[in-house]
């Protein structure tokens, strides 16, 4: 396998991981959303969701960050992402637990729209970069899990 800094950044990552697609990644940010706006919508009610100068918005951007965040943690990917068979990996291949500090500082990039609107040959935008995190296919997930294990 050629491993030249060139065909790494063609293939996906650092390690070498392909990239999951942007429509997948947009379809997980869109269920995200939805279930981040249900969430406020149930805590605050409808009457004052929809009220001018509600601060709905700022609380559905929190509710986003937060649940992204912890699922990211806990199991992989956020609700979107974990419905739509994502999952965030780290960059190198090596599988172990995350920060969730930098995840945090991940999902307060996503939420700054620009950073994942940057992004590299490799199809890691500038929130990946900066965490050294991947977000692939959960295949490719499940493989890396198996490997630590010391599986296949």
């Amino acid at each position: 396998m050629n491993t030249t800094p060139s065909s790494r950044a063609a293939s996906g990552s650092d390690a070498g991981l392909p990239t999951a697609s942007w429509a997948r990644r947009f379809l997980a940010l869109a269920l995200d959303w939805v279930a981040s706006t249900l969430v406020v919508l149930a805590i605050i009610g409808p009457d004052r969701y929809y009220d001018p100068g509600s601060p709905a918005g700022f609380l559905t951007l929190g509710v986003y960050v937060l649940e992204s965040s912890l699922l990211t943690w806990l199991n992989g990917g956020s609700f979107g992402k974990l419905a739509t068979g994502l999952r965030v990996v780290p960059a190198d291949g090596r599988f172990r637990a995350f920060n969730p500090l930098s995840l945090v500082l991940r999902q307060v990039m996503v939420a700054l729209v620009v950073p994942p609107l940057v992004f590299r040959p490799d199809g890691r935008g500038l929130h990946d970069v900066l965490v050294g995190t991947a977000t692939v296919k959960r295949s490719i997930f499940d493989a890396m899990l198996a490997k630590a294990r010391g599986g296949r």
